[in-house]
């Protein structure tokens, strides 16, 4: 397979990853998370999360969403969150299936929530022909590759809290997003009223796993008992600890996605002549690794047969072109040069 722009997931393992889960595949250890890698992994997540950060190692992204939704909801309460969401797209109804509840959807023009979006769906409390609104989630970065400033993430947290409801975060590309910002992890999410969080690092170099982070103490309930009967208790958890001790311990999570997120900027100012003399255009703001472009039709199935992407908008003929954190910029140059020879 040619090397593409299909997604962050299609690129290979980091070798520092690699190196751990080899390192650890030492001897026996006790299974579902009673050892010394899970240990030392839990207390990373607290350096970057605060002490009161409760992490819950799953399998996969899907997995930690529901999970989070699980503990925030009950089949008979509803999570607000943007058309685009991945919760909403791309999880094949999971949330709702598993756990019952109802997402109430929001149009955005930038796959940002803001309070006065989520305020359209905050009626019907205490009547019992309606689901009740519960929490707000929200993707950082989002589904189109835009970030919520820490400003933004602060008000939809207020708002959340003054309906007694809950904010969750998907953090599939978290690092991207803190990158982006020049902020850590808890300045984004613990410092400002974040209560739980979908934190991954598969689309940045890890092998697989994910993790549930708790931010707030009081959904802490009976969590290890809802990881198990949702199939996301790992028994050899500490190849997935190791992944992340590795990841977060060494910097590894800030090197990749900087690297990623500089390829995303070359790919766009790359692009930016031809959008002077083509009909191209770059719909959203690069700011992390993604770049969402609208092309004519014939061009994009054509360069299609040569490079793997996603068309994002069939109807409106826009494309989305992901870097990885082993994207080089030889993979960028030779992409360009058969779309102009297209265009």
């Amino acid at each position: 397979m040619k090397r593409g722009f299909g997604s962050d997931n299609h690129s290979g393992i980091s070798p520092e990853i690699l190196k751990a889960i080899a390192d650890a595949n030492v001897e026996h250890a006790l299974a579902y998370g009673d050892d010394e890698w899970c240990a030392r992994t839990e207390a990373l997540f607290r350096e970057h999360f605060g002490p009161q950060a409760k992490v819950y190692f799953v399998f996969n992204g899907t997995g930690a969403n529901v999970l989070n939704i699980d503990a925030m909801c009950r089949s008979h309460e509803a999570v607000v969150c943007a058309e685009t969401a991945h919760i909403n797209v791309d999880e094949c109804g999971a949330p709702q299936r598993v756990v019952g509840c109802r997402l109430l959807t929001v149009d955005t023009p930038d796959g940002k929530l803001t309070p006065e979006l989520v305020k359209t769906r905050l009626h019907g409390f205490g009547f019992e022909h309606h689901s009740q609104p519960r929490a707000i989630s929200i993707t950082q970065s989002t589904e189109l590759g835009t970030l919520y400033t820490l400003d933004e993430i602060r008000a939809l947290a207020d708002l959340a809290h003054s309906y007694n409801m809950y904010l969750h975060m998907d953090g599939a590309r978290l690092a991207n997003a803190a990158v982006a910002l020049g902020c850590t992890f808890k300045e984004m999410t613990t410092d400002l009223g974040v209560d739980c969080l979908s934190f991954g690092g598969t689309k940045n170099g890890m092998l697989m796993g994910e993790s549930v982070v708790l931010l707030n103490p009081a959904l802490d309930v009976d969590m290890k008992y809802r990881r198990k009967q949702m199939t996301q208790l790992c028994s050899k958890m500490r190849f997935v600890a190791a992944q992340f001790e590795a990841y977060l311990s060494t910097g590894l999570w800030r090197r990749n996605a900087e690297h990623s997120n500089r390829m995303a900027r070359l790919l766009c100012s790359e692009l930016q002549p031809l959008t002077a003399t083509h009909p191209l255009k770059v719909m959203y703001p690069v700011q992390v690794n993604s770049v969402f472009v609208q092309l004519p039709a014939d061009v994009w199935h054509a360069l299609q047969k040569e490079y793997f992407f996603y068309d994002w908008d069939e109807a409106a003929n826009v494309v989305r072109w992901m870097c990885s954190f082993d994207t080089t910029e030889d993979d960028i140059h030779n992409f360009l040069s058969a779309l102009k020879k297209l265009l």
